[in-house]
């Protein structure tokens, strides 16, 4: 097999510490699962469960199956720990009641 038949990837996981970043060279139509295997991420990483993480392409979500293209970056993304929509209803309530707190104390006590 020639050099034209491989192709370069990237094998990407992020984890709370750091991200680790895998290059891959691999066979032309190798899909999201063989670079993921090929590139020892998952013997890094044993939690990594791929029936459970989802998986993408440069931020886009793709199914494991999906044929690679040269300079791909795979990425493993890892469950969220919060949902998104929560935290930002709690942080705008907190904002909320700081701002009505400063506002108090900041305004003139009014004697009638």
């Amino acid at each position: 097999m020639g050099s034209d038949d491989q192709i370069k990837v990237e094998v990407a996981y992020a984890q709370p510490d750091g991200q680790i970043i895998i290059p891959v060279d691999i066979e032309s139509g190798a899909n999201l699962d063989d670079a993921i295997n090929l590139s020892g991420i998952l013997d890094q990483f044993p939690s990594i469960d791929l029936t459970k993480n989802k998986v993408g392409i440069f931020g886009k979500l793709a199914k494991l199956d999906r044929e690679l293209r040269s300079g791909d970056r795979i990425e493993i993304y890892r469950a969220l720990i919060a949902d998104p929509k929560e935290v930002r209803r709690r942080r705008a309530a907190e904002a909320k009641d700081k701002a009505a707190k400063e506002a108090a104390v900041s305004a003139p006590d009014k004697e009638t």
